[in-house]
C-alpha cells in the first residue's frame, strides 16, 4: 500500500512540472547581464556581436528540440524560450534581448536548486552555432 502511495505522489509531482502553467509576467522580463556567469540555477552571456544577432540566435534557438518561443518576437527586440528535458519535461527558461550590437542571454531553471550544468551546455551550444 505504501508503494502505491509512494508512486501516486511521483506521478502527481511529475504531472504538476509538466502542466504547471509559466507566469509570462515574471519570466519574460530584459536580462540584467552586465557579464558572463554561471551560477548553479544557470548562466548569463553577454555577446557583443552586430545588429541582427537576435534573428540568427532565434532561428538556432526554434533548431533545439523541445524548444518553443514562450513570450516576446525577434521583431520586439526580446524572446523568452521554454525548453523542456527529454525524459521528466522539467521547465527551462531563456530570455535573449538584443541590445545594440550585443546580445543578452539569461537561460535558468523553474525547479529544483541546480541544473547540473544543462543550461550552461545549451547556451554555448548556441553561441557556438553563431559564430562564422
Amino acid at each position: 500500500m505504501v508503494l502505491w502511495i509512494l508512486i501516486g505522489i511521483a506521478v502527481v509531482g511529475l504531472a504538476f512540472i509538466r502542466l504547471a502553467p509559466s507566469d509570462v509576467t515574471q519570466v519574460h522580463k530584459p536580462p540584467e547581464v552586465s557579464e558572463n556567469k554561471d551560477f548553479k540555477a544557470g548562466v548569463k552571456r553577454l555577446i557583443k556581436g552586430e545588429p541582427g544577432g537576435l534573428a540568427r540566435l532565434h532561428a538556432i534557438i526554434l533548431g533545439t528540440k523541445r524548444t518553443q518561443v514562450l513570450a516576446g518576437s525577434v521583431d520586439e527586440g526580446m524572446v523568452t524560450y521554454i525548453t523542456r528535458s527529454a525524459v521528466f519535461g522539467f521547465p527551462d527558461y531563456t530570455t535573449v534581448q538584443q541590445d545594440g550590437d550585443s546580445l543578452k542571454i539569461y537561460a535558468r531553471l523553474r525547479f529544483g536548486r541546480a541544473d547540473i550544468g544543462v543550461n550552461r551546455a545549451r547556451v554555448e551550444g548556441w553561441i557556438n552555432a553563431l559564430q562564422p
